[in-house]
């Protein structure tokens, strides 16, 4: 047996809507109608043939002390074309973000449900 991919990242949210505005109207985000009829509230996005699933039940860690970076903490890192478009953007929603400490051209941040996300700039084929 070989593992030869990540098909989805899971993140619990307890307030669908608000987390739903984060990753759709700051992230750009679109919801993927591939979603199954499931017992609980959620949504999913496509990203190429991965996914992020945004479920909707409680957090069994709430409360519990997260590092301020993001880089020291767990983790989903996704890759972007520009890391200072994104930024723009992460200023502008007023969401805090950090500077990958690696120097490279990276961020994190949290999204409202505290889970950390990293953002890996990745040039476009030819650049």
């Amino acid at each position: 047996m070989k593992i030869h991919s990540l098909l989805h990242s899971s993140l619990l949210v307890e307030d669908l809507p608000r987390a739903r505005a984060f990753y759709e109207d700051v992230l750009g985000l679109i919801v993927s109608s591939e979603r199954p009829s499931m017992s609980f509230e959620g949504v999913w996005y496509e990203l190429g043939p991965q996914q992020i699933h945004l479920l909707c039940l409680p957090n069994p860690e709430k409360g519990l002390l997260r590092p301020r970076h993001g880089g020291r903490d767990r983790h989903v890192a996704l890759g972007i074309d520009s890391v200072e478009e994104l930024s723009r953007r992460l200023d502008a929603a007023g969401i805090a973000h950090t500077r990958s400490q690696s120097g490279r051209a990276a961020l994190f941040c949290r999204d409202p449900d505290d889970n950390a996300l990293e953002f890996v700039e990745i040039p476009a084929a030819g650049q």
